[in-house]
């Protein structure tokens, strides 16, 4: 017993390949797990997926003109982002349909950008991550925006809670409204690049979706919230990772995966308690 256990959570982590991805995979984790807390109680869980679409025009331009692939990356993110919300004041359009209309046209534009634009950069590592061949100058990439994604939302998280459950309150206490909603949004452009590093253009929208919406349903306090976010995307991640490397699949498809399975077992969790909670205070009445 205690072999099989070695062997399955603890020799995979003697390649130096499987170590980086542990600690990369661990850091995107946690930096889209806090993220997606407010992305998800805001409403704006579409719009990560509108961005980790938008990058791959920005990414193309940057692999063609031989700059970082973040710097492309993030300006896309950015074009999206507020090029949506410019259409959802200016147009009476909804913003799932505003949402769908940008984020659709720029992943086509970088479709055809890609055919037509000579690159080295492989486009199934965009769409679809490349964990564990990850290079070094990458890594810290990850690392330095994950950092400091997670140093702002903590500081600065009782703001954007404000903000995110009741607009109207956070313009009467003296806050900005349209500069934390630019900081949000700005947070998760450059959060999308952190997990577009690791799981690619496709899953991000798993990555800082599931965590927040998970949580969401087993907790009523916002600090909870983030603590249980943390840490089922950390336990998915871990776990997808393992079970990528046993089964030799594909370690982002594997991560996301679990996240959805974690989403489940909350759910399952939440729906059992209602039922006895209901069944004691029935016993409780008679």
């Amino acid at each position: 017993m205690k072999l099989a256990l070695y062997d399955f959570f603890i020799a995979p982590f003697q390649y130096g390949f499987m170590q980086q991805a542990l600690w990369v995979g661990i850091v995107v984790a946690i930096t889209c797990a806090l993220l997606s807390c407010f992305m998800v109680l805001k409403g704006w869980a579409l719009m990560s997926d509108a961005v980790s679409h938008a990058f791959l025009p920005g990414v193309v331009f940057a692999s063609y003109f031989q700059l970082p692939l973040i710097v492309g990356a993030f300006f896309a993110g950015i074009l999206c982002v507020f090029t949506t919300r410019w259409l959802e004041k200016s147009t009476p359009l909804k913003s799932d349909t505003v949402l769908g209309i940008v984020f659709s046209s720029m992943f086509a534009l970088g479709v055809l950008l890609y055919t037509k634009i000579e690159s080295e950069q492989h486009l199934m590592h965009i769409l679809f991550g490349n964990l564990l061949g990850i290079e070094a100058l990458q890594r810290y990439q990850v690392y330095g925006l994950a950092c400091v994604v997670s140093v702002v939302l903590m500081v600065k998280r009782r703001d954007l809670m404000l903000v995110v459950f009741d607009a109207t309150h956070a313009k009467v206490a003296g806050l900005s409204v349209r500069g934390l909603h630019g900081l949000l949004l700005i947070l998760l452009a450059f959060t999308a690049i952190v997990a577009l590093q690791a799981v690619g253009a496709v899953l991000v929208i798993s990555m800082l979706i599931a965590p927040g919406v998970g949580a969401q349903l087993v907790c009523r306090q916002f600090d909870y919230l983030l603590l249980v976010a943390v840490v089922s995307s950390v336990t998915a991640t871990i776990i997808g990772i393992l079970l990528s490397f046993h089964a030799n699949a594909s370690i982002s498809a594997c991560i996301v995966l679990m996240q959805s399975l974690t989403f489940l077992l909350l759910f399952i969790y939440r729906k059992t308690y209602q039922y006895y909670h209901q069944l004691f205070w029935r016993k409780e009445r008679k």
